[in-house]
């Protein structure tokens, strides 16, 4: 889709075009075009490159480094991210945890974490889901009791992302046993080299060490470092959770690999014309996905995302693994080489379709399953 610019918006595109292409470093920019998963150190730069350019949190209130943007621009910024191959900042720090302090936080919290987590010098993991405790979050059983100027952790979360990499994890605990579900839920930010700490890798199906399990014992929390008031974490979830399926349907990275794809099968798609109707099919549900996207965007306010944002989530989730399953029907018996050494005939996009199909079965589950967004959405939208 080619939006119909002011000429201040399209001064704006341009500016952010010519930082993301010229300004982030090549390296970490050739690792995502390629569909490889960036180290920890790429991660870091490349956030710590946009937040020197006040470029890493313009979603967050001005004086904790956000921007005065319209929807529009704020669009603009993020699509021409992610055509340019640069990475996201660091889902857990920009859009999760920090929004969160910005908004509940004391000020004496905001000033101690907001600069550094914009900034990536703390590296923040997400710990809400447990082995019993996934879709049904409110039945998560880690508890928090406390003991003078302490809480005490023990429990379990499991499913977190880049674990291996944290510093510290916002954490959802139960600290009223006997209250309801969800009235019984409090927010702690919990050192992850604290004693009784461990955190524990889970190998996935394509091989990868991006998950992780967490245990708790006896671990001592300060209670300074409660977010908010205490049996209130589950409205701070909520808003938290807002914000992530926001963000969760990245339509310029998928536009990107669409792109690719159509690179990929070069003179098939004059050839096959089932295959030519199925890529169309997709630029137009990408499209749509798009003007969902700015609907989102130009109607949450107060730092509440839109409704909308469960048809958001649901879609540009099913997108991105509908294009990583289009990438490997078109590199056919190739896309099974991908245990392929760098020496192999079998070209680099080849070898890692199916482990990125494979990766991208978990979009539907992570930030609230899709089966809960649909109830999501016949709830608040449609009324049923």
């Amino acid at each position: 889709m080619k939006l119909r610019l002011s000429q201040e918006d399209a001064d704006f595109r341009e500016e952010m075009r010519t930082f993301f292409t010229t300004q982030v470093p090549q390296d970490i920019r050739d690792t995502v075009a390629a569909r490889r998963e960036l180290s920890k150190d790429q991660v870091v730069r490349a956030q710590q490159t946009l937040n020197a350019a006040g470029l890493a949190v313009p979603g967050w209130p001005v004086e904790w480094g956000g921007k005065d943007w319209t929807p529009l621009q704020r669009h603009i910024w993020h699509e021409e991210m992610q055509l340019a191959c640069v990475p996201l900042p660091l889902a857990f720090n920009a859009s999760m945890i920090g929004p969160v302090i910005a908004q509940f936080g004391s000020q004496e919290m905001k000033e101690r974490f907001l600069p550094a987590t914009a900034n990536l010098d703390i590296w923040w993991s997400q710990g809400f889901s447990e082995p019993d405790a996934g879709s049904d979050l409110a039945s998560l059983r880690t508890s928090a009791v406390r003991d003078g100027d302490h809480y005490v952790v023990n429990g379990q979360k499991t499913w977190t992302t880049l674990g291996q990499y944290g510093d510290w994890i916002f954490t959802l605990v139960r600290t009223d046993p006997e209250a309801k579900k969800q009235a019984g839920i409090s927010m702690l930010l919990i050192d992850m080299t604290s004693p009784g700490l461990t955190v524990r890798p889970i190998e996935l199906i394509d091989g990868g060490h991006e998950v992780n399990e967490v245990f708790f014992e006896d671990v001592r929390v300060p209670a300074e470092n409660l977010v908010g008031e205490e049996n209130k974490g589950w409205d701070y979830a909520k808003f938290l959770l807002g914000n992530e399926r926001v963000g969760v349907a990245p339509v310029g990275s998928t536009k990107r690999i669409l792109a690719q794809a159509k690179e990929h099968a070069g003179d098939r798609l004059e050839q096959d014309p089932l295959l030519a109707a199925r890529v169309a099919e997709l630029e137009n549900e990408l499209l749509a996905l798009e003007l969902t996207a700015l609907r989102v965007v130009a109607d949450s306010a107060d730092g509440k995302p839109h409704p909308a944002s469960s048809v958001l989530k649901l879609r540009g989730t099913e997108l991105q693994q509908d294009v990583t399953e289009l990438v490997v029907d078109i590199a056919g018996p190739l896309s099974l080489a991908s245990g392929a050494a760098d020496g192999s005939d079998v070209p680099d996009w080849a070898r890692v379709a199916t482990p990125q199909y494979l990766n991208y079965r978990k979009a539907s589950i992570y930030g609230g399953s899709n089966e809960v967004q649909r109830q999501i959405i016949a709830k608040t939208i449609l009324g049923l």
